[in-house]
């Protein structure tokens, strides 16, 4: 029963990315037939061509690899909080800046702010910054005028001979 529920979700994302059976096979480099077949659940698809699916629909594999039952699913939670803290090669500043941004993540408590001295940073920031030299400075282009083109094979519109009214006098 996974192989049916596989195709269904890889039927299920072609379709949020809108794109077709046969836009899909082309991007996963196989065939169109052997595509529906796992859309439909009447292929086991290996663990390569899983691979080339999710990166044509731009998702994670191990999703596919989970719903073809080749991964289990975690179910173990990593406390990130705590390895984070664990970590010997980061600064506290690193260690708490993550942690800041994982928690924003993770829909809790407004991430604590560092005060940061805005005059100091803009100092550094100047300074970083190369200086423009005169000489490379970009000049700009005058603007050229073309004659208009005629319809169809890109040749220029043949000149208008001038036409002199004359006026016939009749007696």
């Amino acid at each position: 029963m996974k192989v049916r529920e596989l195709g269904r979700f890889i039927r299920d994302q072609r379709g949020a990315s809108r794109l077709s059976l046969r836009r899909l096979s082309k991007l996963a480099g196989i065939s169109n037939p052997y595509l529906s077949q796992i859309e439909r659940g009447l292929r086991r698809p290996s663990a390569e061509i899983l691979q080339a699916i999710a990166k044509a629909l731009r998702i994670s594999a191990e999703t596919l690899y989970i719903k073809a039952g080749i991964l289990e699913e975690r179910t173990d939670a990593a406390n990130l909080p705590a390895v984070i803290r664990r970590d010997d090669s980061l600064t506290a500043t690193q260690k708490q800046l993550l942690l800041d941004v994982y928690q924003s993540f993770q829909g809790g408590a407004e991430p604590r702010r560092t005060p940061v001295r805005k005059v100091a940073a803009a100092k550094k920031s100047r300074a970083a910054a190369p200086k423009a030299n005169a000489k490379t400075k970009a000049k700009p282009k005058a603007k050229t005028t073309t004659r208009p083109r005629a319809a169809g094979k890109g040749k220029a519109a043949p000149k208008r001979a001038a036409t002199r009214r004359t006026n016939r006098r009749t007696a």
